[in-house]
């Protein structure tokens, strides 16, 4: 599709100016530079809808104990689940104790280093497998997340933000604005997407410290509002919170929690971490049904097993 961008602002200025800044500005992040094609498939993996700040000392971590496929796909997946901790969405973990087995069993426990044999894997979606090819391998792909998605909005369309869900003409306006040399187009790839997680944000973008400002058609537009607001996620009171309470008391416990101990207050009053997070889940006056479908739900998605002796994490 032709560039809606000013003709006056080639792709290959934009290239330059933001590289540039990247080279400068970029955060110094352990799963940069020097890094295994693991590491990097798992901070994309951990990535996903967890914020750097949380993911950092997990990964780092997780890598320490698991610095191969090999290594972890012969994790119990109890252990596995333990060591995700907080970081939300749990069935991640899962899917990437599955994918390192995957990895193991048809790709002699390497990373493929191609974007159809990453897309195979379990958990593995169209921008983890592009975000893996190029920075782990410096195959020239169209990487695309939100960050990368809202800048292309303001800098080339003049949005405020790019569409609810991802279009195809975003995809295809991707494509056109990665450079055609491998090299540069693997850190442009990167450049845009540090440039949208640092500056160009979505509820208080940085402009004065843009070095796209100039060239940006959302300004010259006069920065018009967006034409939808974006609806965060609710947590309070949801059954993914009451999810990730029990999953807390689950990893908690090195034995069955009986489901008695789910709704007995009076648990709480015991010392030991277990009671910790069953007061914690308490505290959450969780109603029957809705702590019922919690288990029910950790139990179907594979996160935890329920037998006579109560629930707990799978083997």
């Amino acid at each position: 599709m032709p560039l809606p961008a000013s003709p006056a602002v080639p792709p290959s200025v934009l290239h330059a100016t933001i590289n540039d800044w990247f080279r400068d500005e970029a955060r110094d992040l352990p799963w940069r530079g020097e890094c295994s094609a693991w590491g990097i498939l798992v901070s994309e993996i951990m990535l996903q809808q967890t914020p750097v700040v949380r993911v950092r000392p997990i990964w780092e971590q997780w890598l320490e104990r698991w610095p191969t496929p090999a290594d972890f796909a012969a994790a119990p997946a109890a252990d596995v689940l333990r060591a995700w901790g907080k970081l939300g969405y749990p069935r991640r973990a899962l899917r990437l104790h599955a994918a390192a087995a995957q990895i193991v069993a048809e790709h002699h426990g390497a990373v493929p280093d191609n974007y159809e044999q990453l897309l195979s894997l379990p958990g593995v979606g169209s921008y983890t497998a592009a975000a893996v090819a190029a920075f782990a391998y410096g195959r020239r792909t169209t990487v695309v997340d939100t960050n990368i998605r809202r800048v292309h909005a303001r800098l080339v369309i003049g949005q405020a933000l790019p569409a609810p869900a991802l279009t195809a003409a975003e995809m295809s306006l991707a494509a056109d604005l990665l450079p055609e040399a491998t090299e540069e187009s693997v850190l442009w790839n990167a450049s845009v997407m540090e440039l949208g997680a640092l500056i160009c944000t979505a509820r208080s973008p940085k402009c004065g410290q843009c070095p796209v400002f100039e060239q940006c058609a959302w300004i010259a537009a006069g920065q018009p509002e967006p034409s939808y607001i974006p609806k965060g996620q609710p947590w309070a009171g949801t059954d993914r919170q009451v999810r990730g309470a029990v999953m807390a008391v689950l990893r908690a416990a090195g034995a069955p929690v009986h489901a008695d101990l789910m709704w007995d207050a009076e648990a709480a009053s015991r010392h030991d971490e277990v009671a910790t997070e069953l007061g914690k889940l308490h505290a959450l006056n969780t109603h029957a049904p809705q702590l019922e479908r919690a288990l029910a739900g950790l139990v179907a998605d594979g996160l935890a097993q329920v037998s006579e002796a109560g629930y707990q994490l799978p083997r």
